[in-house]
């Protein structure tokens, strides 16, 4: 028995510390999930003598599942028989502490990895066999490769529509493994050859003596090189690579951040254009580095997600990317940063526009521009209200100097980064299209 959400109500005093031990235990095993404990009020009022104990074995819950032998071996011949084989990693990989299986797989069967959005982090972006982010805004290779691929390997993601864009055209020629911790996540979206019911970490392990050592993929590898050129030269020149009379962009900002940091720091985001941008732009040495909405894409996530991972790892320092809009729904949390002394860094990304929205009615709803222009406080009036200390950057020659200020300073800063409000996020898988099919701006679809 697996658990997708657990709730109970706790009725009487004495019943609390078996329900907080059960609620912890599931919320953080397996594949971690909501709890909900619903406490009456005679509970609440009630007198416990027992200590609290935690626990780590309820009966009949196994969250834990080892995978079929048979489908292990099975699953290895496929991969060991493959001429362009990909690795698709999500954020299971890390729930399950998998990224050491991950790489050492990788390197042995000289397989390329990409990641989806929140499994971000979860390999170094400077690894030779690391070839970017999957999906709407991905990476022009990882996209490209999905459709030319024999087998794929999915380990921890749930092939969402994001990462498959029209699920009927996605991957025609591969055969797909699927590994998840998730049963109900198996031939959901599309369907699987193999799928190994298991923890990412488990199964590799498992997987691991089966699989051919391989000495190079060399043409196979050079195909991820020769799409990368090209977003380099096209879409990644456009955005980092502006003239100094020009606006600024939002990856510019992420990468300056990014590399003022030694791509060390933990990068929080909101949701829109900061969030794509972020994820595209922003570098990674270790694992656990990167936390954003990435399945109900939730506005307002950034600030109070940002605040969470600082007291989680004080050691290490958190950047939060928002958009003005998104910073505006939950701003309010400014006051907890106060009251606690949390040192966290935040940079907003003010274009006046609910960015991503102007994105998508700039390029599929004829310009018809609604609700999305913002008129905009100051935010560092507000943030200095708050005992927070803040600096507006409103041309290029200022951004370093402030990024310096922003991480040398003993607390918490807000950086409000004036940027190009026509700026887009590309490259873009339309709605409805295939995910090969990638506008690089706004009227061309790459082609090889």
């Amino acid at each position: 028995m697996l658990f997708r959400s657990w709730s109970l109500q706790v009725r009487r005093a004495k019943d609390i510390n078996n329900a907080v031990a059960r609620a912890f235990f599931i919320a953080r095993s397996g594949r971690p999930g909501p709890v909900v404990l619903d406490i009456s009020r005679d509970a609440q009022i009630g007198l416990v003598d027992e200590p609290y104990r935690p626990i780590n074995y309820i009966r009949s819950y196994n969250p834990s599942p080892i995978a079929d032998p048979q489908k292990l071996q099975a699953a290895a011949e496929i991969i060991n028989s493959a001429r362009r084989p990909m690795i698709l990693a999500g954020q299971g990989v890390a729930i399950s502490g998998a990224e050491r299986q991950l790489m050492e797989f990788a390197e042995k069967a000289q397989i390329p990895v990409a990641t989806t959005l929140l499994g971000l982090s979860v390999v170094p972006s400077d690894h030779p066999l690391y070839k970017g982010m999957l999906g709407m805004h991905g990476n022009i290779g990882p996209n490209m490769a999905t459709n030319r691929a024999d087998v794929i390997i999915g380990i921890g993601m749930r092939f969402d529509d994001r990462v498959t864009g029209k699920a009927s055209a996605y991957a025609p020629e591969a055969k797909i493994i699927h590994i998840d911790i998730d049963a109900s996540e198996f031939d959901k979206v599309v369907p699987s050859a193999i799928a190994l019911h298991s923890d990412a970490a488990k199964a590799l392990d498992s997987l691991m003596p089966l699989i051919d050592r391989v000495d190079e993929r060399k043409e196979w590898l050079k195909f991820f090189d020769d799409c990368k050129k090209r977003e380099e030269d096209t879409v990644i020149k456009a955005e980092l690579h502006r003239s100094n009379d020009s606006l600024m962009t939002m990856g510019e900002v992420v990468r300056a951040v990014s590399e003022a940091t030694g791509n060390k720091a933990i990068a929080v985001t909101d949701v829109g254009q900061n969030q794509m941008m972020s994820a595209r732009y922003f570098r990674f040495r270790q694992s656990r580095s990167f936390i954003s909405s990435g399945g109900l894409g939730t506005m307002g996530f950034g600030l109070p997600a940002a605040i969470g991972a600082k007291i989680g790892r004080p050691d290490r320092t958190v950047v939060a990317f928002m958009g003005d809009g998104g910073f505006q729904m939950t701003m309010q949390e400014l006051g907890t940063i106060m009251q606690y002394g949390v040192n966290v860094k935040m940079v907003v990304m003010d274009n006046n526009y609910l960015g991503n929205v102007r994105q998508w009615q700039n390029l599929f709803y004829h310009q018809r521009f609604s609700q999305t222009p913002l008129l905009n406080p100051d935010f560092i009036t507000i943030a200095r209200a708050y005992g927070i200390e803040g600096m507006d950057i409103h041309d290029r020659s200022e951004l370093k100097e402030g990024i310096e200020r922003m991480l040398a300073h003993d607390g918490a800063f807000v950086l409000n980064v004036a940027i190009d409000p026509e700026d887009m996020v590309f490259p873009m898988v339309a709605p409805g299209k295939a995910i090969d099919n990638m506008l690089i701006d706004p009227n061309t679809v790459f082609e090889l």
